[in-house]
């Protein structure tokens, strides 16, 4: 690295100390940034967005922050879903220039639970090479402070807002054997948790993951059922991580079985309720179970 010149436009300062950034080959970078703390940033990803001929970034605004505090001179354009199509062909026609583009979210990784993938792939489909800056993630911070197991995770980033679409995607992923990771917002997380517990089990170990690299980060473990009543007040502050620990191995259930829980139930609770109560307790498919439960509803009706 070379000391830059006042005027150089990849310039870019770390711990006052100014440093001029090599140039880059035409590509499409797509450049992780901190999700909180600045000094989470990387010197590859400083280069790279003094480097670069133009920064493509959600909010101009939040961006300016970053790059105002380490020094760069890179010209910011605004590229989210709202102004993509009219957008892409710019960044397309930049790269066809023979310059180089670098992609930014708000915060951390992008493409992680946003739409950016679209340019990636035309990107691509148009013979531009892609470079990933890696860096800040919430996803992977949350994850590695959650003590829970990580050697097979699945990301869901966020639920449904609506009760009925989220609870089917929560019963959706309950059975998987993996660490379930999900984004939600503050003020939607005490009823997601609740019905997180009613859905998988009150006892499912979890934890949840608030402010990451921020100063006041925090990560309450627990299980889901304590997670919930922590959170049953008011809406916390801050971006949230909800991590679930994979299911436990559960003994295999006969139709017998079933059909026996099935039948006490019934006694009790309607068709739906009876056979959401047995899917927790044997493990196997719910819509299968409510057909037998109204085989049997109907059955004991005649």
């Amino acid at each position: 690295m070379t000391a830059p010149t006042g005027t150089d436009p990849r310039r870019y300062i770390l711990s006052e100390h100014a440093f001029s950034a090599p140039a880059l080959e035409p590509a499409l970078y797509i450049v992780s940034t901190p999700i909180g703390n600045l000094g989470d940033i990387t010197v590859r990803a400083l280069e790279t967005l003094a480097g670069a001929a133009v920064i493509a970034c959600e909010d101009t605004r939040v961006t300016g922050t970053l790059t105002h505090r380490f020094g760069l001179k890179t010209p910011l354009i605004p590229y989210h879903e709202h102004n993509a199509d009219k957008q892409r062909p710019k960044i397309l026609e930049t790269l066809e220039r023979g310059e180089a583009v670098a992609l930014v979210s708000d915060a951390g990784t992008p493409l992680i639970s946003d739409p950016g993938y679209r340019l990636v792939r035309d990107v691509v489909a148009a013979g531009h090479k892609v470079v990933p800056i890696p860096g800040a993630s919430a996803l992977l911070a949350g994850l590695v402070g959650a003590g829970l197991p990580s050697d097979t995770v699945l990301f869901a980033g966020f639920l449904p807002q609506k009760g009925g679409p989220k609870t089917r995607r929560i019963e959706e992923l309950a059975k998987m054997p993996a660490t379930l990771v999900f984004y939600e917002s503050p003020r939607r997380l005490g009823a997601t948790l609740a019905t997180m517990a009613e859905v998988m089990g009150a006892d499912r170990e979890a934890s949840v993951a608030r402010e990451l690299t921020k100063r006041f980060e925090t990560f309450e473990r627990g299980t889901l059922g304590s997670l919930a009543e922590h959170f049953s007040g008011d809406a916390p502050k801050g971006e949230i991580v909800i991590l679930i620990a994979p299911p436990e191995d559960a003994p295999e259930a006969d139709e017998s079985d079933a059909e026996a829980l099935l039948i006490e139930a019934l006694k009790e609770m309607p068709v739906s309720a009876a056979a959401k109560k047995v899917a927790k307790q044997t493990g196997l498919d719910r819509n299968e179970l409510y057909k037998r439960a109204l085989d049997l509803k109907a059955s004991s009706a005649d």
